[in-house]
């Protein structure tokens, strides 16, 4: 089998995290689950089941350089990979690619957002194999779905058709739809053949050229140009040049949406995109009052249904409160009920504009 490679996307900011999330340490850095581990260190632990850590690279903004060399010291510092400016998720991956062909035109590769749970990590490692071994063996562009249980208008959705062509697993996408409303949401659980959109990818390195070439030709354009300048000491004044005028966009949409050569594979691996406290609260275990806490020092009283996030020492009794979010940090205090979480990243702006953008947010 060819050499696997896995990107880490470390980009964002999670604003719907906060106060726990800011700009300046977003939440993959973040212990958030209280494992003892940041998401984006259980993600390179994860990938690192795949393929040896030397080929695991992370696709950051050069702001957090140092948070992702302190957190992942067995990756090697190369393959900190800095994106100049926010361009979405499909230059960043662009430039992955191009990193990786410096060092093996031959490669299958795994795209991963760096955020993400996956409780059941030996069925996503299964289910990886599969993808990467499918990749290797076709030309296709492959992605993760995960079986929806419940009609959530939170997440993306991906329709299969039913028959296969390689292996009984691996499904042809008929149709990607963005965040449904409630009622559409239902109909998709009940019709079976629709999935969450994981945003996992994965690919051969040569496939992913190709489509890229014939559905987003401009990004690959842009990159191909200096793709012998990719692995030397040119690659960051090249990269500097050309990613602003990258157009800001998604794989999704520029190359998933667009393309004849997508499959699916349906899993079930005890995933979530962990993108609001709400569905943190989904996945921590909870006391006999329904409240999820995260501290070491927190007693509740006549409360039932709340997330509670604490300083790790600091002494917290929270009474009287029912399916409430409870956030506490050095810089902010977050009390908002459970119902108007969406709210949050209205919150953030309105800090901001209030109190200026020295916050930190």
């Amino acid at each position: 089998m060819a050499s696997t490679y896995c990107v880490i996307m470390a980009g964002g900011i999670g604003s719907r995290f906060w106060p726990m999330s800011t700009a300046e340490n977003p939440k993959q850095f973040h212990d958030i689950l209280g494992t003892g581990e940041s998401l984006l260190q259980q993600t390179f632990r994860r990938l690192s089941l795949l393929t040896d850590p030397e080929k695991i690279l992370v696709v950051t903004h050069r702001k957090y350089e140092a948070q992702v060399a302190e957190q992942l010291p067995a990756m090697p510092h190369r393959n900190i990979i800095l994106e100049p400016a926010r361009r979405n998720t499909a230059p960043c991956i662009a430039y992955a690619a191009y990193r990786i062909q410096s060092e093996d035109p031959e490669a299958n590769i795994l795209i991963a957002p760096s955020d993400h749970l996956i409780s059941n990590e030996s069925e996503f490692v299964r289910i990886a194999n599969l993808a990467l071994n499918t990749a290797e063996n076709s030309d296709f562009l492959l992605t993760l779905g995960i079986k929806p249980h419940r009609p959530d208008t939170g997440y993306g959705y991906i329709q299969f058709e039913s028959q296969t062509e390689v292996d009984h697993e691996v499904k042809k996408v008929k149709t990607f739809t963005e965040k449904p409303n409630l009622e559409i949401a239902q109909q998709f659980l009940d019709s079976g053949d629709f999935l969450w959109n994981a945003g996992i990818f994965i690919w051969s390195l040569k496939t992913f050229k190709t489509e890229l070439a014939l559905h987003q030709a401009d990004l690959f354009q842009n990159f191909e140009q200096g793709s012998a300048l990719f692995g030397t000491e040119e690659e960051n004044s090249f990269v500097n040049k050309i990613y602003p005028s990258c157009e800001n966009e998604s794989i999704d949409y520029g190359l998933m949406e667009k393309s004849s050569k997508v499959y699916v594979i349906p899993a079930d691996f005890g995933w979530s995109d962990l993108g609001t406290w709400g569905s943190l609260y989904e996945h921590k275990e909870l006391d006999n009052k329904g409240n999820a806490l995260i501290g070491s020092k927190i007693l509740s009283y006549e409360s039932e249904g709340n997330i509670v996030r604490m300083p790790k020492d600091k002494i917290a009794v929270i009474e009287g409160l029912k399916e409430y979010i409870i956030v506490d940090t050095p810089e902010a205090l977050l009390i908002c009920k459970m119902q108007n979480e969406q709210l949050i990243k209205t919150f953030v702006s309105d800090v901001k504009l209030s109190f200026g953008d020295d916050t930190g947010i």
